[in-house]
């Protein structure tokens, strides 16, 4: 018989159970292993599935061969489950977490600390590569990760100075690792893997969805302190991952631009909203000396 953790892996492996399923089923019994004596009508009742969809749920439950090939196929790939202990705790308080994460190489880098997330463009101007690595270089050489998102542009440059200078990233992408996005970074992808982390929420086997990447951009700023944007256009995806730093009480930082530029647009934004302007390195660690305490704290606090 298989615990509760490992029922829980292998639902979320299930393309028709969706995490916010797996989220409600953990907030009416943490023993997922107390389903197996459920009928099909209790599935039904319980969580307002049709008797199609209930059905469906019961007979995936109950396949023992399907279940034990399943786990087999994620050897060699950490999992976390959110009733883990060494689940990141930097992820459990945020507004919603992932129910179970996949990880891919170096997995004591997901307790780093401090960690920042960078992101911005995918077509950045010299301006933004030769900033990109003023702010970060004196930063990766005195122990500080990288947090990005894989993503071609300045996320590939962030990784890449992290990786070419000696120090630590995770990239955290938006499909399983059997499918690698996007082709250019696939070099970027396998260093990665085995020289450091990377992470995803998704199955191996589960191809990169649009709606993945503002799923994938929230797991970014919450392993993260703050976030720093470096170039982004007034509607970017950059800008969600700002947002949504701000909803996990994370800090937002931004690299001011040529007021030209198209591509500053959406830095100097989220500066008039509230953003810490960053012009150099030290602006970057003031703001973690300041928070220091009351980050270390919460890490703490939902330990």
């Amino acid at each position: 018989m298989h615990d509760s953790r490992s029922y829980l892996i292998y639902l979320a492996q299930a393309s028709f159970i969706s995490r916010r399923f797996l989220q409600k089923l953990l907030e009416k019994n943490s023993d997922v292993t107390t389903l197996l004596n459920w009928t099909i009508s209790d599935l039904a009742n319980q969580f307002r599935l049709t008797e199609q969809n209930a059905a469906r749920f019961f007979h995936y439950l109950h396949d023992q061969a399907l279940m034990q090939l399943t786990l087999q196929k994620l050897t060699g790939i950490k999992v976390w489950t959110i009733i883990d202990c060494d689940y990141p705790n930097s992820l459990k308080n945020i507004p919603d977490p992932p129910v179970v994460l996949y990880g891919l190489g170096k997995t004591q880098l997901i307790h780093h600390c401090p960690a920042l997330a960078v992101v911005g463009t995918r077509h950045p101007s010299n301006y933004a590569k030769k900033h990109i690595y003023q702010l970060l270089y004196p930063l990766v050489t005195n122990n500080w990760l990288i947090v990005s998102g894989l993503a071609k542009g300045i996320d590939g440059y962030a990784h890449r100075i992290a990786t070419y200078y000696h120090g630590q990233t995770i990239a955290a992408i938006a499909g399983g690792f059997n499918h690698p996005y996007p082709r250019e970074n696939l070099s970027l992808f396998h260093h990665l893997k085995e020289k450091h982390l990377i992470i995803s929420e998704y199955p191996p086997n589960q191809k990169p969805e649009r709606y993945h990447f503002p799923e994938r951009n929230r797991l970014i700023s919450g392993l993260s302190f703050a976030t720093l944007v470096v170039e982004a256009k007034e509607r970017s995806g950059s800008l969600i991952t700002a947002d949504q730093a701000l909803e996990q009480g994370r800090e937002v930082m931004a690299v001011p631009g040529l007021i030209s530029e198209e591509y500053a647009q959406g830095c100097h934004n989220l500066i008039n909203n509230g953003a810490k302007l960053v012009q150099n390195t030290y602006d970057i660690i003031e703001e973690w000396h300041a928070i220091e305490r009351k980050w270390c704290r919460t890490i703490v606090d939902n330990d």
